[in-house]
């Protein structure tokens, strides 16, 4: 390694303010693990570091923050780190009771580096990580690192943050004028989404170049060169596919027979694996159908995007209320704890309700999210499902997820009697 460049990083490191950034919903717990932060690609993960660094300098703690990507720390192998960190200690000395918290972004650029942290984490070290999603998926560091770190999801912005980062100072008492200005940002969240950067850009064809440029990076970096696929025009064109069910159920059987009409040799086998390979690169989540019996739970079934902003690549007319329903399971998905499961619930009929709940065994509410329910009929058809999954999994919890409407009612069917709550989407995701 160059000992000057990396002692000119080190310096450059202390003697700067870093970059500034809003709070953001998740909290990281002082575990005696590794914490490692994944997320898909330009969701804030450096950033949210950067965040975590500022708040433990203004408690006087000492920090340490190595990013792989600076060229100064180019060609270092996993021996080096330790070597870097002796440096730093070195240079500014800290006290016993004070030791140095460590920050590494992006480790995956070392090779064997869960060498070096599995060893710094046995000395002692208080250790954060953070890298793309490519190569530090949670279920590879839990490989890697034999149980002794923890893992978390970083989404791009949700919606109180997006709000936190447009400045806009929700109460829960509204003026009229505050209230049309909040539902213009929602309306502003749900076409473009809550990556971080293309919150802050206001030129709309901007925002959307920068979302074609997100989902290059997605297929070229994490999935073509990660799995060495040589058909990257395949890749894409299952991508949008996948993107374009978002909020509904994904049918491979459908996606073979097109490829199959088009001449494309391709097995099931091999699109199933495609599938996953999508979900581990964080582009998109499947939601189990929930059944009774753990064998008949199938492998996939509805999608949800990891934003919304990439329906503005795929979309071929507007529909509010799939946003509004990739938005709720992106929020539902932020809340989830070990103990928490989420399903969708789907009988016989075709009936459908969106969110189950289920927590410690148990099933705890039922969701379902409709733009509008001033018609009639369409207003019918959702409490039916709802009543009619109400009975099958014993759960009285029941809520509809509205655009902007607000009541509680008790609504039956037939025989079937339940209380449901309609709360508008902004409400409930403040």
């Amino acid at each position: 390694m160059n000992e000057k460049e990396i002692e000119q990083y080190l310096i450059d490191f202390h003697k700067k303010e870093l970059p500034k950034s809003i709070a953001r919903d998740l909290k990281v717990h002082s575990q005696d693990k590794i914490k490692v932060i994944i997320g898909p690609r330009r969701a804030g993960k450096t950033f949210f570091l950067y965040y975590m660094m500022n708040e433990l300098r203004k408690n006087k703690k000492n920090v340490l923050y190595l990013n792989f990507e600076n060229t100064k720390l180019f060609g270092v192998n996993f021996k080096e780190i330790k070597e870097i960190i002796n440096m730093n200690e070195r240079l500014f000395p800290s006290q016993k009771n004070n030791p140095y918290i460590l920050f590494l972004d992006e480790p995956q650029n070392v090779d064997l580096w869960e060498k070096a942290v599995r060893e710094l984490y046995d000395e002692g070290y208080n250790l954060f990580i953070s890298g793309s999603s490519s190569k530090l998926l949670s279920k590879e560091i839990a490989t890697s690192l034999r149980g002794r770190s923890i893992s978390y999801l970083l989404l791009p912005f949700s919606f109180s943050e997006f709000l936190k980062e447009k400045g806009y100072p929700y109460s829960k008492l509204l003026s009229s004028e505050e209230k049309n200005r909040l539902l213009k940002l929602l309306d502003e969240y749900l076409e473009f989404g809550g990556f971080p950067e293309i919150v802050i850009e206001n030129n709309k064809e901007l925002k959307v170049k920068d979302i074609e440029s997100y989902l290059e990076l997605t297929i070229y970096k994490d999935i073509v060169e990660r799995y060495q696929i040589k058909d990257s025009i395949l890749v894409k064109w299952f991508l949008k596919s996948v993107a374009s069910c978002y909020s509904r159920e994904l049918s491979i059987n459908k996606i073979y027979l097109t490829l199959k009409s088009q001449g494309r040799k391709i097995s099931k086998d091999e699109l199933y694996s495609y599938a996953s390979i999508v979900e581990d690169s964080l582009f998109a989540f499947y939601l189990p159908k929930f059944s009774h019996s753990l064998r008949k739970r199938e492998p996939i079934s509805k999608v949800y995007l990891c934003d919304v902003g990439f329906n503005k690549l795929i979309e071929t007319g507007e529909d509010k209320g799939k946003k509004m329903e990739n938005v709720v399971f992106l929020e539902l998905q932020r809340k989830k704890t070990p103990t928490r499961e989420l399903f969708y619930w789907k009988n016989v009929q075709q009936e459908e309700v969106d969110f189950v709940i289920k927590e410690e065994g148990k099933i705890k509410e039922l969701i379902q999210v409709c733009k509008d329910i001033s018609d009639p009929e369409t207003k019918q058809r959702e409490i039916r499902a709802l009543l009619k999954a109400s009975k099958d999994l014993k759960c009285k919890n029941l809520l509809v997820i509205t655009e902007n409407y607000e009541f509680e009612e008790e609504a039956d069917w037939l025989n079937l009697k339940g209380n449901i709550r309609y709360v508008p989407i902004w409400k409930w995701l403040l």
